[in-house]
């Protein structure tokens, strides 16, 4: 057996997908099973290996459709300066040589070009990307691992640069196919002079090479529906003789716009909710959302298809202190988007302060909102007691904490709530799905708020500030931290793990 994990794109700030496939890689390994995933964006900026083993993903774990073509490995930026500057003939040419940052230009004034080389590493000096400007205009540009892979060709124009040809190399240098770009249109010539006329193609036929076999199984992630690429009815129509899977990482439908006639599923997931009867299972983070979706399939799509639970997300361990936690000191952790609501937690610790005289909140995170949430900080003189703290590592920083709140309308699963729990954190949040209803118990880990939509800010600010007294004045902190870890230990990764191989082996064997 082989699991394939579908998705599109990978960065530095990875989405919730992301660190579920990261956290379901861990759980396969555990398990012994081998496992790819797939990513089809094309990826530039960096090299893709920097953003794949930043999320523990092996090398060999990775499939990308714009190197699957050639016969070039995943790997380390490794490719040397010394070897470039040889490569090139840069002394020979006497290149004026300047050293900016994790940057190196070389200056071949006679010739009017400038060639401007990133450093992936500054020790050993290694790079990634060289850019060739000639009269000051952009016209080439190489992609590095531990060779050459890729190099882009420019028009040159001043008002309109853009990309007309990519080149993607093997090993040996030589050119395994080419893709040329004219305007909203892409065509890949391949060394033997096959032509794909569309990503669309170019991604088919990679998915026939992978040669799915019986016992295999297709986990699509994030399926993609533009014109460049549709990859998601591409997978349901190439999975077999595989299994398929779908997995569900958000809200699943608007309720805003159902009712008992009509419903309005995600659009991420519409066409997979629409076509049951490929799917070998639908996998769900929540038994809540497992119940609520197995309900409106029966009656929207009068299908029962089969739901599994299984968390998006696990924990190696049960984090302790060491010491004492600090006193009335609470944590949040999240993008920082205005669907999280920060300010109302901003807001609601301010009010709490006349309460509880030393209460504090650090937010850990980065996003949009970061600059407006530091001025709301900044007009309520809250500097000393509520600070933004950027992102962090927070795997042993729960622990500091004596409590966590969160003011989300709505998480899929919510990994920062996982692991505050596994930090025997006492928390706070409103009463909406689908993650403060797993991770919440009323009353004996903290306590899950009423919510009404249509409540002013006002009215959700002071529901929050009075649970923050209340879980400060009146709670058992320490039994409420015990039912936070016995509510996390389900969701060690040895037990996550053991419900992706009951799963997977059930349908291995259907």
């Amino acid at each position: 057996m082989t699991v394939y994990n579908v998705n599109l794109g990978i960065g530095w700030a990875s989405s919730g997908v992301e660190y579920a496939q990261a956290y379901r890689s861990q759980s396969l390994k555990r398990l012994g099973i081998p496992a790819k995933f797939i990513f089809s964006d094309l990826i530039l900026a960096n090299n893709i290996q920097d953003l794949t083993s930043n999320l523990d993903f092996s090398d060999d774990q990775v499939v990308w459709l714009y190197n699957f073509f050639t016969d070039v490995r995943i790997a380390p930026s490794t490719y040397p300066l010394s070897q470039l500057e040889q490569d090139l003939r840069l002394k020979q040419r006497q290149a004026e040589k300047r050293v900016r940052d994790k940057e190196v230009e070389y200056d071949l004034g006679a010739e009017g070009l400038i060639i401007v080389v990133r450093l992936h590493d500054e020790d050993p000096q290694t790079i990634d990307q060289i850019s060739y400007v000639a009269n000051g205009q952009m016209v080439m540009r190489d992609f590095y691992s531990y060779v050459k892979y890729a190099r882009e060709y420019y028009n040159g124009q001043k008002d309109n640069n853009q990309v007309t040809v990519r080149e993607f190399y093997n090993e040996d240098g030589s050119v395994a196919y080419v893709q040329h770009l004219d305007g909203d249109k892409e065509t890949f010539e391949m060394a033997d002079g096959t032509v794909y006329y569309s990503k669309n193609d170019l991604y088919r036929e990679m998915i026939k090479r992978l040669h799915f076999q019986k016992g295999d199984v297709v986990i699509l992630d994030r399926m993609n529906e533009d014109k460049q690429l549709v990859n998601g009815q591409i997978i349901f129509e190439e999975y077999r003789p595989a299994k398929l899977v779908v997995v569900i990482h958000a809200d699943h439908y608007d309720q805003h716009y159902t009712n008992n006639q009509t419903i309005l599923w995600n659009n991420f997931y519409e066409y997979q909710f629409t076509h049951p009867e490929d799917v070998a299972s639908f996998i769900v983070a929540t038994d809540a959302q497992k119940q609520l979706f197995a309900k409106q399939e029966k009656r929207f799509q009068h299908a029962t298809p089969r739901i599994d639970t299984i968390p998006v997300g696990s924990l190696s361990r049960l984090v302790k202190p060491h010491g004492d936690r600090q006193p009335h000191s609470m944590i949040t952790a999240s993008r920082l988007a205005k669907e999280k609501h920060v300010d109302w937690l901003i807001k609601a610790t301010v009010a709490a302060r006349q309460q509880v005289p030393d209460i504090s909140l650090d937010i850990y995170g980065q996003g949009g909102e970061y600059d407006r949430l530091q001025q709301l900080i900044k007009e309520n003189h809250a500097e000393e007691y509520i600070r933004l703290m950027g992102q962090q590592d927070l795997a042993d920083v729960y622990v500091k904490y004596a409590a966590y709140v969160a003011a989300s309308t709505s998480e899929g699963f919510g990994l920062s709530l996982l692991e505050a729990v596994g930090s025997g954190l006492p928390m706070i949040g409103f009463d909406v799905p689908y993650g403060n209803q797993t991770f919440i118990d009323d009353g004996e880990n903290g306590y899950l708020l009423p919510y009404e939509e249509g409540w002013t800010d006002g009215q959700k600010v002071a529901r929050l500030r009075d649970a923050m007294v209340k879980l400060f004045t009146e709670a058992d902190l320490s039994a409420y931290s015990q039912h936070s870890y016995d509510l996390a230990e389900p969701y060690l990764t040895a037990n996550v793990a053991q419900r992706w191989g009951k799963v997977l082996e059930e349908l291995a064997n259907d």
